[in-house]
């Protein structure tokens, strides 16, 4: 069984580096006090670093980029030092970086207790970050992380609305897939958990949902969230007749927690009602027929 943490991140706005690091270091000992082993936090959770920006800059999203961009190795040592402290993995909020390519991206990093790390690149930009940002998409690769108790994927908010992505970390093994999501309307929110619920239903994997929440009218980028923590499963043997294996509040800052039995997941691959990823070779792979009715 291995406790997870999802976070309802709540956007702050900061006076200065040693505030946001306080804010930070509360939720890991929090939800590493109670046991979590895998801590997840939002798509673009870090953006709120832009409180410690120039207000006009914090107030224009394509100006913001490059300074923001300039944090992130601190970002990065900051987690990597608290997965360590704490023994625990972290999926850090999401941010922008300058990636191996000199590009902008959406990079979420990961971290281990034992010092290891590994990152996901946003893969399908949304309309708004296509539009209003100088920003790129993630080469088209997706990466499956061992962490010992279990096999990994991360899928960010919009790429978790396309099959694709999951699909081939299912097939390379991933147990569960992390959902780190950023979302300013109702819709938007229920697009990316529709998205998810239908991930672990396709893959049989479980998917962890953590969005950022709440209003930041200082910032262009994250001024407005919506949306609720939650861990979903494929509804099928052993597992909740809903696919819901927890779920927070709306927009609700706080952690969710869940135990996830991995032991039930692997029953339910072999004996479940049914058998999505073996099956997935049945579906049609030639063109639609096209016929004319008059």
């Amino acid at each position: 069984m291995i406790r997870i943490a999802s976070a309802a991140w709540p956007i702050d706005r900061h006076a200065d580096w040693k505030s946001y690091a306080v804010k930070l270091e509360t939720w890991v000992t929090e939800a590493a006090g109670n046991g979590a082993r895998l801590l997840v936090f939002p798509e673009y959770g870090n953006m709120e670093l832009a409180s410690l920006l120039d207000p006009a800059l914090a107030l224009d999203a394509a100006a913001q980029v490059e300074p923001l961009a300039a944090m992130a190795g601190d970002i990065a040592q900051l987690h990597a030092d608290l997965a360590r402290r704490h023994k625990v993995h972290i999926l850090a909020g999401s941010t922008v970086e300058r990636d191996e390519l000199g590009r902008i991206v959406n990079r979420a990093r990961l971290f281990g207790p034992d010092g290891g790390a590994g990152f996901q690149d946003k893969l399908v930009l949304t309309m708004w970050e296509r539009t209003h940002w100088t920003i790129a998409p993630g080469a088209a690769r997706v990466t499956l992380f061992d962490l010992g108790f279990a096999r990994v994927g991360v899928i960010i908010c919009y790429d978790s609305e396309f099959p694709d992505a999951a699909q081939m970390l299912a097939a390379a093994g991933a147990d569960i897939l992390l959902v780190p999501s950023c979302t300013d309307s109702l819709a938007g929110y229920w697009r990316v958990r529709i998205g998810a619920m239908a991930r672990a239903l396709e893959t049989q994997c479980f998917v962890v949902q953590s969005p950022t929440v709440g209003a930041a009218p200082w910032s262009a980028v994250v001024d407005v969230n919506v949306g609720a923590a939650g861990v979903f499963a494929p509804p099928d043997l052993g597992m909740p007749a809903n696919g819901i294996v927890a779920l927070g509040e709306l927009d609700a800052p706080g952690w969710t927690y869940a135990d996830l039995d991995l032991d039930a997941l692997a029953k339910l691959r072999r004996s479940g009602a049914v058998r999505g990823p073996a099956h997935w070779g049945e579906q049609p792979q030639a063109p639609p027929l096209r016929l004319q009715i008059r």
